[in-house]
């Protein structure tokens, strides 16, 4: 059989020995995962505080859009509405969104872990005076007498039957505790246990 000239002839996106050739447009998986990644940073973007949203540079179009995801209700509205984000953040430079979220996040994940030391220290606390003698060690500047009448009360509830504990004593000592772990390790107890006064006068 005879080959026709237009077999013999290769395909436009190969070379001569079939090997691709770069046309230097994206193909439809690469600009289907670029909308997809665009409407995954749109919906991380939906779901930041309104105050660090409201500092974000962005084009007025894309923010109005996200303000509208965050108040549609529907499962089918959020969808076609993140898709429609989608498209709007074609328009913005999403390096700096992202390094906002980035930033978020890691703050909301170095949140949680001061929040799992804060508890593990107070369990230890109520189970040993160990406990205490370390914290003495690494904060020193505590009010270490308010601590010892904390971790007392704590105790009590603990010892307590379960339908006696109201968990006062363990919420006070974990409002103790808490700002001590922050970042700087210097943070005033004052300053976020005031509003537990109360508790712990009793």
């Amino acid at each position: 059989m005879r080959q026709r000239p237009t077999d013999a002839l290769p395909d436009e996106s190969s070379g001569l020995d079939g090997i691709a050739i770069e046309t230097g447009r994206p193909s439809k998986t690469r600009m289907k995962q670029q909308a997809h990644d665009l409407q995954k940073l749109g919906a991380e973007l939906a779901a930041l505080p309104a105050s660090r949203l409201a500092a974000l540079d962005m084009p007025e179009a894309l923010r109005d859009a996200i303000a509208e995801l965050r108040r549609t209700k529907s499962h089918e509205g959020k969808r076609r509405q993140l898709q429609f984000v989608g498209k709007q953040m074609r328009f913005a430079d999403p390096e700096p969104l992202r390094e906002a979220v980035a930033a978020f996040k890691l703050g909301s994940a170095q949140d949680t872990l001061r929040l799992h030391d804060t508890e593990r220290w107070r369990d230890e606390m109520v189970a040993s005076d160990d406990a205490i003698t370390r914290w003495a060690s690494e904060f020193p500047g505590s009010d270490l007498q308010q601590l010892r009448s904390l971790v007392r009360a704590a105790r009590t509830d603990a010892a307590a039957a379960p339908e006696k504990r109201n968990g006062r004593g363990y919420r006070a000592l974990f409002q103790f505790i808490k700002p001590w772990l922050a970042a700087d390790g210097a943070a005033d107890p004052d300053d976020e246990s005031s509003e537990d006064d109360d508790e712990h006068d009793e």
